[in-house]
């Protein structure tokens, strides 16, 4: 375990359709083939059109000292995915978010999981967030043609879909936001 990990935290196990199998893992074990576990982002953007991107500190295990999506990290033991998203949220930046009406944007599956991505509009004062020493070393707001330089610079990491993650938060399924209160999709 690297500095910032708990080496004594346990996550629900789910199978491959997410459902709660009952039984734990212990984080840095190996999973067994069939065991799946739940990680979560969460991308804040501000009313100006800007992404609120980390800088991971230099000890941790994958991607040191990269910048990162605004918040994530996996879900413990009795989680669900919106108590992830806020508990991570508050634990790396100080911030409470409330997700109780929220669902994640989309899913992306990964060889032992499932990835939850939620993505919100909050304007912060990233002077007013207390971020946590053992994760996060800075934060700063990006706009998209900045987002594209860091990745091309290295200085990112590189999901795959971050070329279109400013278009994703207004996009549900093929069709974008919809407009419940007046029944019209934007």
């Amino acid at each position: 375990m690297t500095r910032g990990e708990n080496e004594d935290e346990l996550w629900d196990v789910y199978d491959i359709n997410r459902r709660l199998t009952g039984r734990l893992h212990r984080r840095g074990d190996q999973m067994d083939e069939g065991d799946y576990h739940l990680v979560v982002h969460v991308c804040i953007f501000n009313s100006k059109n800007q992404l609120l991107i980390q800088q991971r500190q230099p000890w941790k295990k994958g991607w040191p000292n990269m910048w990162d999506l605004s918040a994530a990290g996996s879900a413990v033991a009795g989680d669900t995915s919106q108590n992830a998203a806020e508990r991570e949220v508050k634990e790396e930046l100080g911030l409470v978010i409330n997700l109780s009406n929220e669902r994640p944007r989309f899913t992306i599956n990964f060889p032992n999981g499932f990835d939850d991505y939620y993505m919100i509009t909050q304007d912060v004062n990233i002077e007013e967030l207390q971020l946590q020493e053992e994760e996060v070393q800075a934060v700063k707001w990006v706009e998209q043609q900045e987002l594209m330089q860091m990745v091309e610079d290295g200085e990112m990491v590189p999901y795959y879909f971050l070329h279109q993650i400013f278009e994703l938060k207004e996009i549900w399924g093929s069709h974008k936001r919809k407009d419940f209160s007046r029944g019209i999709i934007k």
